[in-house]
């Protein structure tokens, strides 16, 4: 039996939307960053693009367990002496760009590499309920009824 390889020519993209009110933020990265790469369909081939484009609307309503609102820290350096700044995540999800948290959530789950940024392209990350993405018709992809403990109230 030979290994199956799709082409470029035979790769079929659809459009998810995803809402992420009241959905944990790791069980959110781990599905969504699965459908970005593929992995789903039977017809996987690792180095080709052939996940979805997915849409995820309400991030500013994320849900994070434990801790980790106050505790998980995101570090940068100005690159100047004694430059090093911090911010909490709780801290981005009430300020003026609450979707970075889950676009780094779902990057750092996908290989780094030119493949890598290539499939990241395929992410659509909004705050609120509006998206510019309706004549794509994308397919709702409800990932708070794929497990009981996906959603938290």
């Amino acid at each position: 039996m030979k290994t199956y390889s799709m082409k470029a020519s035979e790769i079929d993209k659809k459009w998810l939307i995803v809402d992420a009110k009241d959905v944990i933020l790791g069980r959110l990265a781990t599905i969504v960053a699965m459908r970005l790469k593929g992995k789903h369909k039977p017809t996987y081939t690792p180095h080709m693009d052939c996940g979805d484009n997915v849409i995820v609307i309400n991030a500013k309503d994320v849900r994070l367990t434990g801790n980790k609102r106050d505790g998980d820290i995101f570090y940068w350096h100005t690159g100047y002496p004694g430059g090093i700044k911090e911010r909490s995540k709780g801290e981005i999800l009430e300020g003026k760009h609450p979707e970075r948290v889950v676009e780094k959530a779902i990057e750092r789950m996908i290989a780094r590499g030119p493949l890598g940024r290539q499939v990241m392209s395929n992410l659509r990350v909004y705050a609120g309920a509006e998206h510019p993405h309706e004549a794509q018709n994308p397919e709702v992809l409800d990932v708070a009824s794929m497990n009981p403990k996906n959603k938290r109230d």
